[in-house]
Formats: C-alpha cells, sequence, structure tokens
C-alpha cells in the first residue's frame, strides 16, 4: 500500500489514502496534513484577514441580545425617521421607520449568514452521498444519477431558486431549500469527478490486493479524498450564497419583512435611496464584506488542502 501511497502524494486529499497501512500509520500522517493546511492558511495574509472577519461577524451576531443598542424592530422614544449617520444615538442613522440601522444590521447576521450556511451543509451531504453513489456504481444507475441532476443544471440558479421559493411560499426554510436544491448538482459532480479520478489509483489497487471490502474501499479511501474538494467548494460558495440569500430577499421572495436580514434591509431603501441613500448602502456594504471575507478564506482553504499550492508558496 506505501507504493501506491507514495505514487499519489501530490494530489490533494491524500491523507485518507494510507489506511491499508500498519496500524499508528495513518493517524500520524493525517495529523501531519492537517498542521501542514493550519499553517499554510496562517501564512496566507489575505486568508487570515477573511477568516478573522468572519469570526467576528459571527461572535457579533451571537452576541446581539448583548450588545444591540435596540431591538431590531424597535422604534426607540427618540428616533426621528431617516436619521443620518452620526446622529446623537444612531451611529448607522435610522431607516424609514425610526428604527436603528445598526442593532437591525447586528440582529440581521442572525438571519443572513445561517440563510447561506444551511443551504451549502445540506446540499454538501445530498451531493456527496449522490455523487459517491453514482461515481462508484457507474452503469445505469451512474447515469441516472447524473442526467437528472444535468436537468437541474439546465435551469439558471437564480431563476429555479425564484421559482422554487415563489411555488413553496417565502420564509426561511423555504428560502434555504431552493439554496439547497440549486447547489446540490454542483457538488456531486465534484465529488463524482473525484470519486471517478480516486478509483483509478493505484493505492485502490494495492486495497483490492489486500482483499479489502467494498465498503472499506468507499468510507476509507475514497471518501476522505471525496470530501476535501466539497470543503473547499462550500467554503468558497458561502459569499456567493450570502450575496444569493440576500438578493431573494431583495427581491421578495426570500425572508419576509419585518424580519432583520440583509437583503430586505437594502431593500427597503430603494424608495428613498436619493434621500436616504445610507439605508440600502450600509447593508450592501456589509454584505460585499462579508462576501470577499468568505472568498479569501476559501481560498486560502483552497490552497492549504493542495499540497501543490502549499509547495510553490
Amino acid at each position: 500500500m506505501s507504493e501506491g501511497a507514495g505514487l499519489d502524494d501530490s494530489r490533494p486529499g491524500t491523507a485518507g489514502i494510507s489506511h491499508a497501512e500498519p496500524a499508528g500509520q495513518p493517524v500520524k500522517e493525517h495529523r501531519s496534513e492537517i498542521v501542514l493546511a493550519l499553517g499554510a492558511v496562517a501564512k496566507d495574509k489575505l486568508a487570515v484577514v477573511g477568516t478573522v472577519i468572519l469570526l467576528l461577524a459571527i461572535v457579533i451576531t451571537i452576541a446581539a441580545p448583548l450588545i444591540s443598542p435596540y431591538g431590531p424592530n424597535e422604534v426607540p422614544d427618540h428616533a426621528e425617521r431617516l436619521m443620518p449617520p452620526l446622529s446623537p444615538g444612531f451611529i448607522l442613522g435610522t431607516d424609514g421607520q425610526g428604527r436603528d440601522i445598526l442593532s437591525r444590521i447586528i440582529w440581521g447576521g442572525r438571519v443572513s449568514i445561517p440563510v447561506a450556511v444551511a443551504p451549502i451543509a445540506v446540499s454538501s451531504v445530498a451531493g456527496l452521498i449522490l455523487g459517491l453513489i453514482a461515481g462508484f456504481a457507474g452503469g445505469l444507475l451512474s447515469g441516472f444519477i447524473m442526467r437528472g441532476l444535468d436537468i437541474v443544471f439546465a435551469f439558471p440558479g437564480v431563476l429555479l431558486s425564484v421559482a422554487v421559493a415563489t411555488i413553496l411560499g417565502s420564509g426561511m426554510m423555504n428560502v434555504m431549500f431552493a439554496m439547497s436544491i440549486v447547489l446540490v448538482p454542483w457538488v456531486a459532480r465534484i465529488v463524482y469527478v473525484e470519486t471517478v479520478s480516486t478509483l483509478q489509483m493505484e493505492f485502490i489497487e494495492a486495497a483490492k490486493a489486500c482483499n479489502a471490502g467494498t465498503m472499506r474501499i468507499l468510507f476509507r479511501e475514497v471518501l476522505p479524498n471525496a470530501i476535501s474538494p466539497v470543503i473547499v467548494f462550500g467554503t468558497t460558495s458561502l459569499g456567493a450564497m450570502i450575496v444569493f440569500a440576500a438578493g431573494l430577499s431583495f427581491l421578495g421572495a426570500g425572508v419576509q419583512p419585518p424580519t432583520a436580514d440583509w437583503g430586505i434591509m437594502a431593500s427597503d431603501g430603494r424608495s428613498v435611496v436619493a434621500l436616504a441613500p445610507w439605508i440600502s448602502i450600509v447593508p450592501g456594504t456589509v454584505i460585499v464584506i462579508v462576501a470577499v471575507a468568505c472568498n479569501f478564506a476559501g481560498d486560502g482553504l483552497r490552497d492549504a488542502l493542495d499540497p501543490r499550492q502549499r509547495t510553490r508558496r
């Protein structure tokens, strides 16, 4: 088995290929791979900045009840409508109903971030299962699964999400379900390609020669190699999903008012954009910052999980 593992050391996610080695070796190699990946991320300044911004956004949203000046839908007694930023008591101003924009931004992260994360998690699990089955089984079953997913590919993601959300009705759960449907084919195709590629490697033949069973090969040899690209896809897609979810809310197909959501907040400012542009600019800026931070962190993780990229660095 060591022969096959040595031939494939340059491939990302090779931590899972040495499971047929003597007991004790795989754990050590796997840990060293994780240490190398974390070290590569730590050396990537943009990845570190992106990760810090994401962690900060998560901490702020979790601590919203403690740090938010007002409730998300509260109209303070001393507030006036459309107060500009840096007004006394309102750092980011107020919206058309006199609600504090800063408070709604803080509380809005409790909706906007989970709405983007949940579809990635759901689609990653579903796509991983479908991709593994299609790649490992082959034949008619593989063709049936992949051609069925190709049908979903035929529809533009935004239109498909809007259509599903419209059919099911607006709401947080329906939006997450619609976004999950759009992502599943992408994840499944990534896993399918990785599975087919892995099955052609020499260490798979070596595992078969050692009388390794089908389930052992699938879960201990193929699966660890397929998970790595799924993790990278999820992290790099998180920023796009935040924008996507905000766009659905902006169009009225997502989370509905008066829920504090960054997309809804940006939509609220459309009617008064000439008079109070900050109502749309502030949540729009937050969306861009978080989305770019996700891309930085995702790119750093992608390079960290690829040993060839670490070598170039």
